[in-house]
């Protein structure tokens, strides 16, 4: 069947698929309408969802190894780009950029523009000779382009290495996000919802592999799309009558900053500002008479649980003195880590409104220039890190043609963007309707969604609204939202019907679902593809090796769901240091691998280890989580963008020892002519 035939088919099937679909969800918003229970709405878009996933990876089933590892290499341009699309815009995608958009304003664009510019040098440096190098994944082309005459071992040792950790640090975010929905929709504890989302990825990588992702994967794309475009386009009509968010966005911006004037003036503002500035200034006071104000504290603290028991108080204040007292921090080097954070807290709680559409905003210029460096530097970080995924790589082998291959990264950007042009518009319309709607309102008359998702994890909840100066009106200062839930609560905020909030659930779960094939996919390939069957049995056959495949993603699949059940970090952070890592380790060998004929083996070594070294020490050395502290940053530098250091100590590293090492055989220096011709 040629190209274009099998894609004639494929719109057809897909075609048939999305009527379905819109016709799966008018089916459901009458049913919500004659009085089925939410819950049973939520139960249905989840399996529903989750069934049909399933039922492609088994269609699509193979042990055929080009099928398993590379589809085949017959995916058409435009349908590879869907599904890179859905590959790319995983659960920090979906749920998490607008969230960072609403939390962070200006400087959450970074992302926007860190991602979608990476794929230029996907298009410029990467996916052509990938494709035309035409084995299966990036370990594969690393050992080829850097052998020679110590052999391919260490480069593709390192590759494996590289692969494994960055893809693992990524998929552990998709599957906390997978755990998130599934826990908000179906009601069951947080880690079993991930162990629940788990067997729906497995479904499609395990029989299937790229075969049953890919396809897969155009079906969440198409799920994404649907899921996204409904509720910011109704918030778009509510707060501006136009139906376009696009066109809406500048409208709603404004709007925002008028509001944001507002707010700022407001007196009952100021004073839940200046309660929050005073109890940061007791914790200073407190830091600063360490180790006795922990001594103290603890004393009043043992002392106030045992005056409550005398007193025979009720069974509710014994109990929240008693966790006070389990809660308080166990030594004075805890008890400053502990405080110190708080403080922070309180006085970035205390701090004016910083508005949305103001860039790089400060109270003083270093502090500006602060935020200016750490955005440019994540921009950076996170175009060389798209340029160096291996899960996005890798989808440029499963195309027909190098030509394919160009075409392909043009229509992953394009679906990409329908997407990324509306997130902004939403994080602005979902702002405004909290600034105007819920703030001014009273406690006594709270919205649903608030409890709700207040109550959905209690020690760490994601909504925080508790009435500070006693006013019994809501501030804005006494909001606290996590921006991880701001897509998923955007139905409620809006007040849109239930059924829209199962079909955002099930949009969330399509990005993190269609992310955690890949990664999972990725992984498993480049260990028994790079690992077991180059290093320990070449001889293996090919249903052996597709068996070890789906063995080995079982158990890194299971190994990631614990790794995510102990909730790490924030989905944004997770994948920021999975892009610093990659952008560290690989991007310097891939950016010269073709276009600098004097890089050899050496240098490519040294380059991998010197990249990771330093960017691993820096994240060590400044992330809070792992030990680290702000103290230990250099030019005030985040550690989500370590790789800004990195990937120039790679570079640097690379090419000294390349040119003090014997350049490189005639076979690599063929392999990289025939690369660069033309196809």
């Amino acid at each position: 069947m040629t190209t274009r035939s099998f894609s004639s088919r494929l719109k057809i099937y897909y075609g048939w698929f999305t009527a379905c679909f819109v016709l799966f969800l008018l089916a459901l918003a009458i049913l919500e309408k004659e009085g089925m229970p939410r819950i049973w709405i939520g139960y249905l878009f989840l399996f529903a969802t989750i069934v049909m996933y399933a039922g492609i990876g088994v269609i699509s089933r193979t042990a055929d190894v080009s099928e398993y590892y590379v589809a085949g290499r017959r995916v058409p341009a435009i349908f590879n780009g869907m599904a890179t699309a859905a590959d790319w815009m995983s659960a920090a995608s979906f749920l998490s950029l607008a969230g960072g958009l609403y939390l962070q304003g200006f400087d959450g664009l970074a992302y926007v523009m860190g991602w979608t510019g990476g794929f230029v040098l996907v298009a410029l440096l990467v996916a052509p000779f990938l494709r035309k190098f035409g084995q299966y994944t990036v370990p594969d082309y690393l050992a080829a382009r850097y052998g020679g005459r110590y052999g391919n071992d260490m480069v593709r040792t390192l590759a494996v290495f590289a692969t494994v950790i960055v893809s693992f640090t990524y998929v552990v975010a998709q599957i906390y996000g997978v755990g998130l929905i599934t826990s908000r929709f179906t009601g069951v504890d947080f880690s079993v919802g991930i162990f629940l989302g788990l067997a729906s990825i497995l479904v499609c990588s395990f029989l299937g592999g790229m075969r049953a992702v890919t396809w897969t994967q155009v079906a969440q794309y198409l799920i994404m799309l649907i899921a996204y475009m409904i509720p910011v386009v109704w918030m778009s009509v509510k707060h501006t009558s136009v139906p376009v968010p696009q066109v809406a966005y500048g409208t709603a911006l404004s709007a925002l900053g008028e509001r944001e004037k507002v707010l700022n003036a407001d007196p009952k503002e100021q004073q839940v500002r200046d309660v929050f500035r005073q109890r940061a200034a007791e914790l200073d006071l407190r830091l600063r008479e360490l180790p006795a104000a922990w001594s103290n504290g603890l004393f009043d603290a043992q002392r106030r649980v045992e005056q409550l028991k005398r007193d025979n108080a009720t069974l509710i204040d014994i109990k929240s003195a008693s966790r006070a007292l389990a809660a308080y921090p166990k030594d004075a080097n805890e008890a400053r880590q502990v405080w110190t954070e708080s403080r922070n807290n309180y006085l970035a709680r205390a701090a004016p409104i910083l508005p949305h559409a103001t860039p790089f905003p400060g109270t003083d210029a270093a502090t500006s220039d602060s935020k200016r460096n750490n955005f440019l530097a994540l921009v950076l970080c996170l175009m060389m890190g798209t340029a160096a995924l291996p899960h996005v790589l890798v989808r440029y082998y499963t195309t027909p043609s190098v030509h394919q291959a160009r075409k392909s990264v043009f229509w992953t950007l394009f679906f990409i963007m329908l997407l990324y042009i509306t997130i902004p518009a939403l994080a602005v319309l979902v702002k405004l309707d909290i600034y105007s709607t819920l703030v001014g309102s009273e406690f006594s008359h709270l919205p649903g969604w608030v409890s709700y998702w207040a109550n959905l994890d209690k020690l760490h909840p994601l909504v925080s609204i508790v009435d500070i100066n006693h006013d019994g009106i809501v501030q804005l200062a006494e909001i606290v939202l996590d921006g991880d839930i701001v897509v998923l609560a955007t139905p409620e905020i809006a007040g849109l019907p239930y059924v829209v909030s199962g079909l955002i659930a099930a949009g969330g779960l399509a990005a993190a679902l269609s992310t955690a094939d890949g990664l999972l996919l990725t992984i498993s390939s480049a260990l028994s593809h790079d690992v077991y069957y180059r290093k320990i049995d070449p001889t293996a056959s090919t249903q052996k090796r597709v068996t070890i495949s789906k063995l080995l993603l079982l158990v890194v699949a299971l190994v990631a769901a614990y790794v995510a059940s102990l909730k790490p970090g924030n989905i944004l952070s997770m994948v920021g240091a999975a892009f610093s890592l990659a952008a560290s380790m690989l991007f310097p060998a891939l950016a010269l691998g073709m276009f600098w004929k004097r890089a050899n083996q050496p240098g490519a070594v040294a380059g991998m280890l010197v990249g990771l070294i330093v960017c691993v020490v820096y994240m060590l050395r400044t992330y809070p989580a792992l030990g680290g502290s702000i103290a230990g940053q250099w030019f005030q530098i985040a550690p989500i963008s370590a790789g800004i250091f990195g990937v120039p100590a790679g570079f640097l590293a690379l090419i000294v020892v390349s040119l003090l090492t014997p350049a490189p055989d005639q076979h690599t220096l063929a392999l990289i002519d025939r690369l660069r011709r033309p196809q």
